[in-house]
């Protein structure tokens, strides 16, 4: 039996706040879970987290159980856990289903960032659910993809923010607090109504929830905040409503950025977390100007995972039998193949306008915590680095490092080969690690505070360094977000 998603049901907002009263955050839970990450949940765990993290059975226990392991509760725990008028609105909601003594959740409740969004059970074909495969109108539990660009979204207030593929609202929910309007759209009704339901649950006003392909019911609108965590699994079969994007994977992200010229507004961002199948000797940005069609947009590409090919097909094979699993597995490689891709890689895509374009890629950690500020710097850091005036305030002033340094360097030992060495700003949500030159490490070295660039030029000038190796460095290293004006 799955849940309706019926909006017309009583708001949530004294049971979500008790949730939170009793720790019932990613936090919270990691914690008591013993997990670093909620990512890290894992069906086969679930009799682990039960004997050993969940014996005491308080109340955060019962929420954990009832909410996000898919289990039963005894209805003494569901006392313990919500006032009686909470329990009669998520039954009312059609939330819980009691029976023989116990109660089930017909929904999982996930907790992301500051928000509590309802939304299908992560296993659906767990025996309660009676489902075999995976329903083709299921709306996605909040997945690693999907909190990663919780984490790494730009929260700058804004007058709209839309969010594409929206599944469960998820991204609209959070944009909502800092977005006058926001707007969810997608093409499963289940899901549009999933959206909408949690705006409700939530008592927000301010959320808009639509649903069709994409920009389709939006006419001509922009917004200054467009995110998307699109269908990209290139499937051989489409199977899976919300995961497979058609056998490259591009069909739908495809076309979500051939329209952003059209919605996004001046001065705005738009975010996409997703996997693109990546070619020998052809750039991803290549394939995204292609399908940009020459709109002037600095394009921002974040790696934060690579994955070969064959290891993605064996990850995405099943069956019951080992011969039907082998098959599946030779149908996704067969696939992968006929497209090319030698790798998948899972990026986080960041658009904004630009009257001179630009591309950028960095390597990075995926976001264990809000990264937004990070990212911002970062795009920041570029658009300094390509100032025209630049140099001249570097000659002028003083630099100075952006903050603590990690420095890695490595030798080999006994080999003539000369020493590398990698920087990242220590203690980030979502660390880069720059290469570095022997000039610019040995400038992020003696960078102990604020230093006049003349005194920089005029101890290298002794030491036969030239002016403009110098000064190379300093732009290259402003550019990596190590170093800036003082």
């Amino acid at each position: 039996m799955t849940l309706t998603f019926d909006v017309h049901g009583p708001t949530l907002t004294g049971a979500l706040a008790r949730l939170a009263s009793i720790g019932f955050s990613e936090a919270g839970v990691c914690r008591r879970l013993g997990l670093e990450d909620l990512d890290d949940l894992q069906l086969r765990a679930i009799p682990i987290y039960r004997q050993e993290r969940l014996q005491e059975r308080d109340a955060l226990a019962a929420a954990i159980e009832l909410l996000l392991l898919q289990g039963a509760v005894p209805e003494a725990e569901l006392d313990q856990l919500f006032a009686r008028p909470d329990q009669e609105a998520l039954a009312d909601a059609g939330i819980l289903q009691q029976a023989d003594g116990s109660v089930r959740a017909l929904a999982s409740l996930y907790p992301v960032g500051r928000a509590l969004v309802f939304s299908d059970h992560a296993w659906p074909q767990m025996n309660q659910t009676g489902y075999a495969t995976v329903p083709r109108d299921q709306v996605m539990g909040i997945g690693t993809d999907s909190r990663w660009l919780a984490r790494a979204t730009l929260r700058r207030p804004v007058g709209s923010a839309l969010d594409l593929c929206c599944g469960s609202g998820v991204h609209a929910l959070l944009a909502a607090a800092h977005a006058g309007q926001a707007t969810a759209v997608d093409c499963n009704p289940r899901a549009a109504r999933c959206s909408a339901f949690n705006a409700k649950a939530a008592g927000l006003a301010n959320l808009e929830t639509l649903q069709g392909d994409l920009y389709a019911p939006l006419g001509d609108r922009r917004f200054g905040l467009i995110t998307c965590n699109p269908p990209f699994v290139p499937a051989p079969a489409q199977e899976v409503g919300y995961r497979d994007g058609g056998r490259s994977g591009e069909e739908i992200q495809r076309r979500v950025v051939a329209g952003l010229p059209l919605h996004l507004a001046e001065g705005g961002t738009a975010q996409l977390v997703t996997e693109l199948g990546e070619r020998d000797g052809e750039p991803l940005e290549d394939r995204l100007r292609t399908w940009l069609d020459g709109a002037p947009m600095a394009i921002h590409i974040l790696r934060l995972r690579t994955i070969p090919a064959q290891a993605y097909a064996i990850g995405h094979g099943d069956g019951d039998a080992y011969a039907d699993f082998l098959d599946s597995v030779g149908r996704w490689a067969a696939n992968l193949r006929a497209q090319g891709y030698r790798r998948m890689v899972s990026v986080l895509l960041t658009f904004q306008w630009s009257r001179e374009p630009w591309t950028r890629v960095d390597q990075a950690h995926p976001p264990v915590r809000d990264a937004g500020p990070e990212l911002e710097a970062l795009l920041a850091a570029e658009r300094l680095a390509r100032d025209p005036g630049l140099e001249d305030r570097l000659r002028a002033g003083r630099v100075v490092r952006t903050g603590p340094v990690a420095l890695l360097e490595s030798r080999s030992l006994g080999a003539p080969a000369p020493a590398t060495a990698q920087a990242r700003l220590a203690g980030l949500a979502m660390p880069i690690e720059h290469p570095l030159t022997a000039m610019e490490r040995d400038l992020l070295c003696c960078l102990d505070g604020p230093a006049a660039t003349a005194d920089l030029l005029a101890a290298a000038a002794k030491a036969g360094v030239a002016d403009r190796m110098v000064l190379d460095a300093l732009a290259a290293l402003v550019r990596k977000g190590l170093v800036g004006p003082a």
